[in-house]
């Protein structure tokens, strides 16, 4: 993608550390999920988050349509920026989810009160919803963690000019990370109602 980076032979020192950085994120965003840090930062807001999120989950996503439009009419150069900025898009996504998470209570969808129990009374109310999303919720997240090297190694094929193995892997990797981008955005709706006021 880069003519200042013409590398024909893949870097190995690369590629160890896309490997370590696809299983230490997802390590870490476990982590955050299943061991809550909640007010780790003192009184720092971030109730702002979630819905900071979702505008960059919904840019990402259009970032990737407009990526593939453009190189489907073979529009490199377009392409290139689409990519990188859907890119730092997920990159701050990242950054900002972890910062919440670190720092918020878990809100469970249902929960109408907001006391971290969704009742029978709750759960009778929303139905069947609850699974819908739960099963979406979960296989964002699977996908979540699963996406890290493929957009990894995606980017890395793409900087080097290592066409042959970036069109393999992206043909992966754009279908993964669109899903992932457009169910945080559907989540987010979902789950939105039963966020603290």
């Amino acid at each position: 993608m880069s003519d200042l980076t013409q590398v024909k032979q893949p870097d190995n020192r690369v590629l160890i550390l896309i490997g370590v950085l696809s299983v230490a994120i997802p390590v870490v965003v476990a982590f955050l999920l299943f061991v809550p840090q909640t007010g780790k930062m003192g009184d720092f807001d971030v109730s702002f988050l979630p819905h900071l999120n979702a505008v960059l989950n919904s840019a990402t996503a259009l970032l990737l349509i407009a990526g593939y439009l453009f190189i489907r009419k073979h529009r490199i150069r377009q392409h290139q920026t689409m990519m990188i900025s859907a890119f730092v898009l997920s990159s701050l996504f990242l950054v900002s989810y972890v910062v919440y998470h670190f720092q918020a209570p878990s809100t469970h969808f249902g929960d109408t009160n907001a006391d971290g129990v969704v009742d029978a009374v709750e759960a009778a109310a929303v139905g069947g919803v609850r699974y819908a999303y739960l099963i979406l919720l979960l296989t964002h997240i699977v996908l979540a963690a699963v996406i890290v090297p493929f957009v990894l190694l995606s980017i890395y094929f793409g900087w080097t000019d290592q066409r042959q193995r970036h069109r393999k892997v992206s043909r992966w990797t754009f279908p993964m990370w669109l899903y992932v981008a457009v169910t945080g955005v559907i989540v987010y709706l979902m789950i939105s109602p039963y966020y603290p006021a």
